[in-house]
């Protein structure tokens, strides 16, 4: 037996009343992934432990296996290992975004979805006026990057800017958790002060204002760490092969730790205009020489991040259409069988513009599952499923148990 996990990023949501209470997932034509839950199993999947922020780096640990509260040690930590940066001992490591910041207050957490093309002149200004042996700014893809700071100490609280947007730029500065960590919270803070001094008025931000988007006028540092010690999935689980598909650095970064091979496909953006059709086919070649695969999927925690009902939608529309129809297809073909999963990271909701530790609906399908009686895949059908609620770990070992 063979595995693929399809994740579509913050997929679930929370039902509205000036949508008929229905969540994004519920109002979506996804014939393909419906028919995949009626020939299998649904449940739904608590991937956030209690005393963790429910984001995309704790969620996608989970749903891969990992005991997230031994393992975690914060985003940039993860990310560094995607984009090839090997931090030593000492070192602390934090996502970086390139956010805009109007009124005093968070406009986006994405600068307008800056092109990588654009934040790569931003992060070299950066580090020509402020790195040194202590600070280093690494590049990543579009908003998100990474910042180094030897010596660091992650006693530190840092706000996710995607779930303060709106808020005072003044009350979500990052501060000590303990007494260790005040000297790099100042630092931290003397960083974002003097970033918008360097940026507010660099050329590209100025070509940006003058095209109508909104500039990339601060950084915003969060979610500090060091080093991981995390086994990977051969020695967890007897994953002999495996492969990871996504357009995002997390994700590939989780994938390096977890002992993945990182497949890059052209044109995937991790927005509403990524390229689905490559990213299935990718999936597809990879099953011929692997054991497992993890299709991660973006562009529905963005609209959500977005406050986008209709555009999570249509993306919703777009996994099952352009990815699942292809993938049912072409795995029907091969001689081993294929097991499938379908289920998101986290919720995030559209009205709220930032993730929830809810519970997520799965559906697992093999040859040769007995089906239970769900027959659509949204977070109000898989309640009814026969697998109940599971937790972190248990979704992997039931997945990987398929046709035994």
């Amino acid at each position: 037996m063979k595995y693929i996990v399809i994740l579509g990023d913050g997929m679930s949501d929370q039902p509205e009343i000036e949508h008929d209470g229905l969540t994004p997932l519920m109002a979506a034509h996804i014939p393909h992934i419906d028919q995949l839950a009626a020939k299998g199993r649904s449940g739904l999947l608590k991937t956030i432990p209690e005393r963790l922020h429910p984001g995309s780096e704790v969620a996608n640990l989970a749903v891969l296996g990992y005991d997230v509260e031994a393992v975690f040690e914060g985003r940039g930590v993860i990310e560094a290992a995607s984009i090839g940066v090997t931090l030593e001992e000492g070192d602390m490591g934090l996502r970086c975004n390139l956010i805009c910041i109007s009124d005093q207050k968070i406009k986006n957490h994405s600068a307008g979805h800056i092109s990588t093309a654009e934040a790569t002149e931003l992060i070299d200004a950066l580090n020509e006026n402020f790195g040194s042996d202590t600070v280093k700014f690494y590049t990543g893809v579009s908003y998100r990057h990474l910042l180094v700071i030897k010596g660091g100490d992650k006693a530190l609280r840092c706000a996710p800017p995607h779930d303060f947007v709106g808020g005072e730029v003044a009350d979500l500065m990052p501060v000590a958790s303990d007494n260790a960590g005040e000297d790099t919270a100042a630092l931290l803070r003397d960083l974002i002060l003097k970033s918008r001094s360097l940026l507010e008025n660099h050329p590209v931000n100025v070509k940006r204002r003058e095209e109508g988007k909104d500039p990339a006028n601060s950084i915003w540092p969060w979610s500090p760490g060091y080093k991981p010690s995390m086994k990977t999935l051969k020695q967890m689980y007897g994953i002999q092969s495996g492969a990871v598909i996504s357009a995002v650095d997390l994700i590939q970064g989780i994938g390096v730790y977890a002992g993945l091979d990182v497949i890059r496909v052209e044109g995937a953006t991790g927005l509403y205009d990524t390229n689905y059709e490559g990213k299935a086919e990718a999936a597809v070649e990879a099953l011929k020489s692997k054991d497992f695969v993890y299709l991660h999927i973006e562009a529905s925690d963005e609209a959500g991040h977005e406050g986008n009902y209709d555009l999570k939608l249509k993306t919703i529309e777009y996994l099952d259409n352009r990815v699942v129809k292809y993938l049912v297809a072409e795995i029907a073909k091969m001689e081993e069988p294929v097991a499938i999963a379908i289920l998101p990271d986290h919720p995030t909701p559209w009205k709220l513009k930032t993730h929830t530790r809810d519970t997520v609906p799965f559906l697992i399908w093999y040859p040769g599952i007995k089906p239970d009686n769900v027959m659509h895949y949204d977070e109000l059908s898989a309640r009814k499923g026969d697998y109940g609620t599971l937790e972190s770990q248990q979704f992997m070992q039931e997945l990987l148990n398929a046709g035994k």
